[in-house]
C-alpha cells in the first residue's frame, strides 16, 4: 500500500468525479435509507482500489476500514489527501471501523479519536469493553464523535448481541451506542429485527450480510441468497424507525474478488427499497 502524498494527488486527479445525477439517485428522498459499503469488504484491495470498486459499485457513502485502508500512523498530510481522494470520488466518508479499543491506554484511545476527528469522521464503530467504556465515553464527550459497539456473535466475550452492549450504555452519554451486525446477531439466536427496533436511538451503524444458514458464520452468501430476514430488517429501519445514517453492506466472502458479489448484493438491497417505496 503506497499512500505517498505524491500517488494520492495523482490519484485525485485521476478519479473522475461522481455525475450529479448519480450523486443524487444515491442520496436518494427525505426519508429514504442511505446504502454505503464497510471498505473491509474490500480490505485485499489498496486505498486507491477500494475507491475505484467502490465507484463502480455506485455507492456515496463509506466507512473505512482504518488499519487497512488508512492506518493510524498516517501522517497529517496523508490524511487529508485521502479526504480529497474520496471527495473527488464522489464517496462521503460517514464512519471508521471496527477499530479495537480494548486496550486500557488512555493515550492510545485519545490518539484514535484524534484521527478520526481531523479524518471528518462522524461516527466510530469500535470494539471496547466493560473497562475502557469510560475512557471512550469521555473521548466521545471532548470530541465529539458518536461510538458504535460493534457486536461479534457467540465467539465475543464482550459482546455477542447489540443487547449485551446497550445493557452497558444505558446511562451514559447518548452519542455511545450500537452498531448492529446481521450476521453475528443472527449467529446468537436473536431475530435481527427484534433486536433491530430494541437499539432505538441508540443505533448509529448497521452491518448488513446474509447467511444460508442462520447460525453458521461459514454460510455467508451474497445478500439475498441466505435465510436472513434482510426485506423486513430494511423495512424496519425505513418505514418504523425513519432510520438516519447509512446502512453498510459488509461483504466477508471471496475476499480475493468480492466485486460480482457485493454488486449483485447492492442490487438486491436497493431492489428492496425500490419496493418499499413503490
Amino acid at each position: 500500500m503506497n499512500l505517498s502524498r505524491r500517488s494520492l494527488l495523482a490519484a485525485a486527479a485521476a478519479f473522475p468525479a461522481m455525475p450529479s445525477a448519480l450523486r443524487g439517485a444515491q442520496a436518494g428522498a427525505a426519508g429514504d435509507l442511505k446504502l454505503g459499503v464497510a471498505t473491509y469488504s474490500l480490505r485485499k484491495l489498496t486505498f486507491l482500489e477500494a475507491v475505484k470498486a467502490m465507484q463502480e459499485l455506485q455507492v456515496r457513502y463509506a466507512k473505512l476500514k482504518l488499519e487497512v485502508h488508512l492506518p493510524y500512523t498516517s501522517s497529517p498530510a496523508q490524511v487529508r489527501e485521502a479526504k480529497k481522494v474520496l471527495e473527488d470520488a464522489g464517496i462521503t466518508l460517514v464512519a471508521s471501523g471496527n477499530t479495537n479499543l480494548q486496550k486500557m491506554d488512555e493515550g492510545d484511545i485519545r490518539q484514535k479519536f484524534e484521527f478520526n476527528k481531523a479524518l471528518g469522521v462522524g461516527i466510530m464503530t469500535c470494539a471496547p469493553t466493560a473497562q475502557t467504556l469510560p475512557i471512550v465515553e469521555k473521548m466521545v464527550k471532548e470530541y465529539d464523535i458518536k461510538v458504535a459497539i460493534h457486536n461479534h456473535g457467540p465467539e465475543d466475550k464482550h459482546y455477542p448481541a447489540p443487547s449485551d452492549a446497550l445493557k452497558q450504555i444505558a446511562k451514559m452519554d447518548p452519542r455511545m451506542g450500537v452498531c448492529m451486525d446481521a450476521g453475528h446477531t443472527s449467529r446468537t439466536g436473536i431475530d435481527i429485527v427484534k433486536a433491530t427496533r430494541e437499539c432505538g436511538k441508540r443505533l448509529y451503524d448497521v452491518d448488513v450480510k446474509d447467511l444460508k444458514d442462520a447460525m453458521v458464520s461459514r454460510s455467508q452468501c451474497d445478500v439475498g441468497d441466505g435465510v436472513l430476514p434482510v426485506p423486513g430488517l430494511l423495512k424496519l429501519l425505513r418505514n418504523e424507525m425513519k432510520y438516519q445514517h447509512v446502512v453498510m453492506l459488509e461483504y466477508e466472502i471471496n475476499a480475493d474478488n468480492p466485486i460480482p458479489g457485493m454488486h449483485r448484493s447492492l442490487q438486491y438491497m436497493r431492489g428492496v427499497l425500490a419496493g418499499l417505496k413503490a
